[in-house]
């Protein structure tokens, strides 16, 4: 269902108008609800009192910007009552408990798609809404791990990296959530039928590895660590310390960067190595050699406008500062916090930053009024000025 909005409660975004209710959590859940704030989504987080478990100081969580917030205790008489009016009146819901905490709670599929049947129920797990491990708690690394990606990456001697919470909870996990209530979404706009949407992160980790395990059932990868050309096992793939102990990526794959990459790095002459696994330790310790005789800085001069596919490591703070990502404004500074911009962009519907970190019950007045539920004010100290 949709209405009218009054200024600065959507944006531009290719989702302007969409309303998104998102019962607040950790992790993955809130990522999925900005990427759809960023898109241009309504997107109302319902915060619980006290906040969440492993919550920042929430002016700093860029995860809720974009968005609005109400508070609402689901322990209370009334507060599922107050969950449903909201699912009444949008499109897309989102919530992250363990499978069946909201329907304890009164705000499971069943209850909201009663009163909205075209409602999309997305729900964002680690293990899925069944199977033996579906009741029992868990974070990123022990998805990915059970998935066979953890144990994909790092070095053959050493134990297996850990890449941040990337891996699992956003991309395993976020980005398959958005996708899936976009999808349903679209379905429901079609026929008029909500469903819900179970996305689980070793779902998702696992749906990433598809052309992995397409390599590994002909041949063409080691179900071993550093022993692949995408791993850090080939040379011309992976990562070299310079002098100064910064590093450098390499990911000359194809022969012509092969060779351009070579021939940069003065190491021409070993230009038949490329093919010869046999030699791979040998091209390695050259390269490595070579790299760590000058800069990190000095390199990236080297191989600047060169299509020898090499880039320096940067850190997060450096990151905003390189030329090629401020040109394009892949980071953008908003309530003096340097942030990732919204991604992707849109010809005809460009996101932007339109708010900060929502602040918890900052927008109940705001949200009763434009969503019509009076109600969420009616015993609620914490109101916006509106």
């Amino acid at each position: 269902m949709t209405t009218a909005r009054t200024p600065g409660t959507q944006g531009g975004g290719p989702l302007s108008g969409v309303r998104v209710v998102e019962l607040a959590g950790i992790g993955p859940g809130p990522f999925a609800a900005m990427l759809l704030a960023d898109l241009g989504a309504d997107v109302v987080r319902v915060d619980r009192p006290g906040g969440p478990g492993l919550g920042i100081a929430p002016e700093y969580d860029v995860t809720n910007r974009n968005k609005r917030s109400i508070v609402v205790d689901l322990k209370t008489p009334d507060g599922p009552a107050r969950v449903l009016d909201l699912a009444a009146r949008a499109d897309i819901l989102l919530e992250g408990y363990r499978p069946g905490v909201a329907e304890r709670l009164g705000v499971g599929p069943g209850d909201c798609l009663a009163r909205n049947p075209r409602l999309v129920y997305g729900r964002m797990t680690g293990w899925g809404q069944d199977g033996p491990l579906a009741p029992r708690a868990g974070h990123d690394v022990a998805y990915i791990a059970l998935t066979g990606t953890l144990g994909m990456i790092g070095r053959p001697d050493e134990p297996p990296a850990v890449p941040a919470n990337l891996l699992g909870d956003y991309a395993g996990g976020s980005l398959y959530l958005v996708v899936g209530v976009l999808a349903a979404l679209h379905h429901a706009r079609a026929t008029g039928t909500g469903q819900v949407v179970d996305a689980a992160i070793v779902d998702g980790t696992a749906h990433l590895s598809a052309m992995i395990h397409g390599m590994l059932a002909a041949g063409g990868w080691q179900d071993r660590r550093a022993a692949n050309l995408l791993d850090g096992g080939c040379p011309y793939y992976g990562t070299y310390e310079t002098a100064d102990g910064g590093y450098m990526a390499v990911g000359a794959l194809e022969g012509q960067f092969y060779e351009e990459f070579l021939r940069l790095l003065g190491l021409a002459d070993l230009a038949p190595a490329r093919a010869d696994w046999t030699r791979w330790d040998e091209l390695r310790a050259h390269i490595a050699a070579r790299f760590k005789s000058r800069t990190r800085d000095e390199w990236t001069a080297v191989f600047e406008g060169s299509d020898a596919c090499v880039a320096p490591v940067l850190s997060l703070r450096e990151a905003p500062h390189h030329p090629h990502l401020a040109a394009r404004g892949t980071f953008t500074d908003h309530g003096g916090i340097t942030q990732p911009a919204p991604a992707p962009r849109f010809s005809a519907t460009p996101t932007t930053v339109r708010g900060g970190p929502a602040l918890p019950g900052a927008d109940t007045a705001a949200v009763a009024r434009e969503w019509g539920i009076p109600a969420l004010v009616s015993d609620d100290p914490v109101t916006d000025a509106d």
